[in-house]
């Protein structure tokens, strides 16, 4: 990344009548990078796209693209272009006509239109695809031509909203490779919105996490997982273990909240020495999950909270871990994986993206 700002979000404020979608947002997107805005459905992550994006306007607050105020301009005039989640691909239109269309728009000559139209379609892995009409691709090969007709308009900004939503788990999982490599190769900056965490952990360099109209949190992948900073961002990106009150002065020797990744615990075995800085608890496993790769235990620890612990199955069978219900166990996880946290939105800053 360039390090220069792309896209920034100055108090950004969208009401619709009593109801406030984005509350007070400011943001700064570098150029050149992956970002992801995540969150539920109704966290303002998608008005906030749409703020970016010129389709709603911010009752209060600016939008800027490269330095510039275009927060009461219209989307055309925005040097932006959006892919939705459905598409939107003429279905009468082969896919060489749907990549131009917007170029037709502009009165782009014919032979400007075709060279610009392959040139959009292989950067999206689709060259020689341009004969055939979308009824004629998977539902990949169509998101992908959706890219195309809108990184056609070279524009500074490509804007994402929930891109991916409309495919299967597996083609998702293939689509969130190639999108990522596919904005590394055109080098332009991506802003995605969806309320999918593993999608967001894949893609993005940087994310903002929304909930109720504000930003939790922004970071990197690893930051937001690694060390999220609200409860809201422990329990919506991956699992987490909370520990507050009583349950943490009696497990750590200390009132406040805390939060330690599922991952981050280990089953000891009868034999097994705590290392150096070892925090460790005795429960029950109340509840076995067998995901296959690894398996998630649910533990009842005696201090009086559950506890989540997930283990891969490195030469476990499922019936192996399902016998262990009931058990008692020996938990240990080191202090260092231990982190505090604050209440949502207490002491937010609304987050910059640096």
């Amino acid at each position: 990344m360039s390090g220069r700002v792309a896209i920034e979000l100055v108090g950004v404020v969208k009401r619709y009548g009593a109801v406030t979608a984005v509350d007070g947002v400011d943001l700064a997107i570098d150029h050149g990078g992956f970002f992801a805005m995540l969150g539920p459905s109704g966290s303002g992550k998608t008005t906030t796209l749409r703020l970016i994006a010129g389709f709603e306007a911010p009752t209060s607050g600016t939008v800027h693209l490269d330095g510039v105020d275009v927060s009461r301009l219209a989307p055309h005039a925005r040097d932006v272009n959006t892919v939705f989640q459905d598409y939107a691909l003429f279905p009468h239109m082969s896919v060489q006509r749907n990549v131009e269309y917007g170029l037709m728009v502009k009165r782009v000559p014919r032979a400007e239109r075709a060279r610009r139209a392959d040139e959009a379609l292989e950067s999206v892995r689709l060259a020689g695809y341009g004969a055939r009409r979308p009824n004629e691709l998977s539902g990949g090969q169509r998101q992908r031509v959706a890219l195309a007709r809108a990184l056609v308009n070279r524009p500074r900004v490509l804007l994402l909203d929930e891109p991916l939503g409309a495919l299967d788990l597996k083609l998702r999982e293939e689509m969130q490779v190639e999108l990522k490599a596919i904005q590394r190769d055109v080098g332009i900056t991506f802003v995605v919105v969806t309320h999918d965490q593993d999608e967001a952990l894949t893609m993005a360099d940087r994310i903002a996490v929304f909930n109720d109209g504000r930003i939790e949190q922004v970071g990197t992948p690893a930051e937001i997982y690694e060390r999220p900073a609200t409860v809201f961002v422990a329990g919506f990106v991956g699992t987490s273990n909370l520990l507050d009150g009583a349950v943490a002065e009696t497990v750590l020797g200390n009132g406040g909240l805390f939060t330690v990744r599922p991952e981050k615990l280990r089953m000891m075995r009868d034999d097994d020495v705590p290392a150096p800085g070892d925090v460790v608890v005795d429960g029950t496993i109340v509840s076995v999950v067998y995901l296959g790769s690894d398996t998630r235990f649910h533990v009842d620890i005696d201090a009086g909270a559950q506890l989540v612990v997930t283990q891969q199955n490195v030469a476990t069978s499922s019936m192996e871990a399902l016998e262990r219900r009931g058990q008692r166990v020996r938990l240990a996880f080191h202090r260092s994986h231990v982190l505090a946290l604050r209440a949502n939105n207490e002491q937010a800053t609304g987050g910059g993206s640096r």
